[in-house]
């Protein structure tokens, strides 16, 4: 009995680890498959996915993401932009480490985070339609397609976020939404990267950022769970 208890004491944590590794698989296969989805999108479009714009539709106004459209209070109506350039796209926008609820009302998954500081377009609210909107780097101007970050495990102080930001934060956002944009090392202390030229990677040290304090660090992004990819943006800007 001694020697059955032991080797259960040392087989576990090698089960845990395969478990482990299993689901840090299974999500940079999800990666990969929105990477893809967004290559599609940028071939048939000569654009890659807004991250986020406004329309009004038949007096419902609505909010289209890059993964799903909601109504401002957060009612799902529909699938985003991806969808149709995805095999499988509801499986894959929800990591498989990840067990919290979206901060984002409405979605039914979530996990993942869309570089939006310098991929994705995103209109400032209540901007309608496509004018005044913040547009992305042109998918012909990605000349560092593997060295960019496109998608990721997104993570803040409060769960998943689904807007990466970049740390040096060019586009005048807060310095508290910029933090809220980080990415979480949640597969043993690793986060999956899908890159723009289609690859996925593991990076394996989360980042401060240029802008840090602990203020910063600790009530918005959760540092260290939480972190950049890098400290500037050379993780982040494709050209």
């Amino acid at each position: 009995m001694g020697v059955i208890t032991l080797l259960t004491g040392l087989l576990l944590p090698s089960l845990s680890a395969i478990s482990a590794g299993g689901r840090a698989l299974r999500c940079q296969s999800n990666l990969k498959q929105m990477a893809v989805a967004a290559q599609g999108y940028a071939a048939h479009w000569d654009a890659y996915p807004a991250a986020l714009r406004y329309e009004n539709k038949a007096g419902v106004f609505q909010r289209v993401a890059w993964d799903w459209v909601t109504t401002n209070s957060g009612q799902l109506i529909s699938p985003g932009p991806l969808w149709n350039f995805a095999d499988n796209p509801g499986e894959a926008q929800h990591c498989p480490d990840f067990e919290g609820k979206s901060t984002f009302t409405g979605d039914p998954q979530t996990g993942y985070n869309y570089n939006t500081s310098f991929i994705g377009a995103e209109a400032a609210f209540p901007s309608l339609g496509w004018n005044g909107i913040r547009r992305g780097v042109s998918p012909s101007a990605c000349s560092r397609g593997c060295d960019c970050a496109m998608f990721g495990d997104g993570g803040w102080k409060s769960g998943a976020n689904k807007f990466m930001r970049a740390p040096e934060n060019h586009e005048g956002e807060t310095l508290s939404a910029i933090y809220s944009g980080g990415q979480a090392f949640r597969h043993r202390r690793t986060t999956n990267v899908a890159f723009v030229d289609g690859h996925v990677g593991v990076v394996h040290q989360a980042q401060r950022g240029i802008h840090h304090s602990p203020t910063l660090l600790s009530q918005f992004m959760n540092y260290p769970k939480n972190g950049f990819l890098s400290d500037d943006d050379r993780l982040y800007d494709p050209r």
